[in-house]
């Protein structure tokens, strides 16, 4: 059974940081990290593939880092100078619908972890 298992969320004031942690059961080609606002739909925020290459939304780059550690079977995102926009549910996502392209649709989905910043 495929799990996806988020944590590392909170309340954080502007300029701080948060590391998401998401304890997986299934290894994908992509692996990625996406948020969602009430009424908007959900975004990518950052994906690594197997081999390590990553990607980022324009609106997060400078600022994000993912990052997996194959050995326990965790998937990171360390965020860093938090803006209020950044506020979301942040959903850990496992093997994308398309094979070897991360910006898709994924299958497996975790619950999702909430992460408020105030300014």
């Amino acid at each position: 059974q495929v799990q996806l298992v988020e944590s590392g969320g909170g309340s954080v004031q502007s300029g701080g940081s948060l590391r998401l942690s998401c304890a997986y059961t299934y290894s994908s080609y992509c692996m990625g990290w996406f948020r969602q606002v009430p009424g908007k739909e959900r975004e990518r925020v950052a994906s690594i593939t197997r081999d390590g290459s990553k990607e980022y939304a324009d609106s997060v780059q400078g600022r994000f880092t993912i990052s997996k550690d194959n050995a326990n079977d965790i998937l990171y995102l360390q965020m860093n100078s938090l803006k209020p926009e950044d506020t979301a549910m942040y959903y850990c996502a496992a093997e994308s619908l398309r094979y070897g392209v991360c910006a898709s649709t994924y299958k497996y989905w975790g619950q999702g972890t909430q992460v408020t910043v105030s300014s």
